[in-house]
């Protein structure tokens, strides 16, 4: 008998876990529906710098007014605005470039997985998945789907990637057993 209370108290923890978690994502769902596209748009250029924390107090402002005024309280917006022109034109496109700055494309795809080097000389950065995932959604996900995109920094500047197996080091070793 107590047994039996104990196991209905974990699903009920369970279930409520779930409700909740539900709950979150149809929030966020719903918070971007009610924005107007230009707000979605801002939200868009953004959303890759922001960490979850600031994402959920963004969305969670009532007005276009105050989602601006915390983008700026928390420093976005000067540093998209510092961002070389051609930059910022990147970034809105959501694809990055050749010749763009390194911090146009953390704007662009987000925070790498791992850095090797410094980005101001010559340096690696590795992202989880393929360019073409991480224009949409961005590093923060995780899903890789086997596969890493090693984007080449000279000078601060982008000067290439290649997507590419999921490696398990350094030395370029495939972490695929079939590959």
């Amino acid at each position: 008998m107590r047994y039996d209370r104990q196991v209905w108290g974990w699903v009920g923890v369970l279930l409520g876990t779930i409700m909740m978690l539900t709950g979150c994502i149809y929030n966020y769902d719903a918070a971007l529906r009610q924005m107007s596209l230009s707000e979605q748009s801002e939200f868009y250029t953004y959303r890759k710098v922001m960490s979850a924390s600031q994402t959920r107090t963004y969305l969670a402002k009532t007005s276009a007014a105050e989602r601006t005024a915390y983008l700026q309280e928390i420093g976005l917006v000067q540093r998209f605005q510092s961002l070389d022109p051609s930059d910022r034109d990147t970034v809105q496109s959501g694809f990055p470039r050749v010749g763009m700055g390194a911090e146009a494309l953390l704007f662009v795809w987000g925070e790498p997985e791992y850095r090797n080097g410094d980005a101001r000389r010559s340096a690696h950065w590795f992202y989880l998945g393929s360019s073409l995932a991480l224009g949409e959604y961005g590093n923060r996900y995780g899903n890789s789907g086997g596969s890493q995109v090693d984007v080449y920094l000279v000078d601060g500047k982008v000067a290439g990637w290649v997507d590419g197996p999921l490696t398990n080091d350094d030395k370029g070793e495939s972490s695929c057993g079939r590959c």
